[in-house]
């Protein structure tokens, strides 16, 4: 596996070389997965990725596998367990963000059939695919994810500020930006034609 050249800032850990290898990048379009990586980045501000990352299983179990339909309707009495709960970040903000979140995220889901439909409609259904040749070429933030951010601000979203709506995008494989030299980066470029 070592042989392989990877974006640096995957380092040495096998659970962020997993990531980097297997999920960062790669397009999703399930709306759970949408969801849990919409919570995750919010749940990440003014932290670190690896420290949300070795929390994930902990957030699954505690927010029931990412359901919406779920989290939409925790009440004080499951917000204040999962404040008691040492395998998530017990910040009452967040917490209490990703329910407003998943309710707003049912709306879109009714309205627009699925929450992929509507965010993908951004990138006009199809990734982004950018040239970077080292990690100083990549921003925190684009026109793009300004304008997601401050819409899904609009409707009333918590924790999706520009920055981690584009971390967001990066994750989910709206936007390509591994490294050009990084072993991701050509397999998903070799799976769409037009990208630079």
């Amino acid at each position: 596996m070592s042989e392989k050249t990877r974006c640096p800032w995957a380092g040495d850990l096998p659970i962020y070389i997993d990531y980097h290898d297997n999920e960062w990048g790669r397009p999703v379009h399930d709306d759970r997965k949408l969801f849990e990586m919409l919570i995750l980045e919010g749940a990440q501000a003014g932290l670190s990725w690896i420290t949300v990352l070795k929390k994930r299983e902990a957030y699954r179990e505690a927010f029931d596998g990412f359901d919406p339909n779920i989290i939409a309707k925790y009440d004080d009495k499951k917000i204040e367990e999962l404040m008691a709960n040492p395998g998530i970040i017990r910040n009452l903000l967040k917490i209490n963000g990703a329910v407003t979140n998943a309710k707003l995220f049912l709306e879109i889901v009714d309205k627009y059939g699925s929450f992929d439909k509507f965010i993908w409609a951004y990138v006009d259904y199809k990734p982004i695919v950018n040239r970077r040749e080292k990690l100083e070429d990549v921003p925190a933030t684009t026109p793009i994810s300004d304008k997601i951010s401050k819409d899904l601000k609009k409707m009333g979203f918590k924790f999706v500020g520009s920055t981690i709506i584009y971390a967001f995008m990066q994750a989910t494989g709206m936007v390509n930006d591994h490294l050009a030299d990084c072993f991701v980066y050509g397999e998903l470029a070799k799976n769409y034609t037009g990208g630079s």
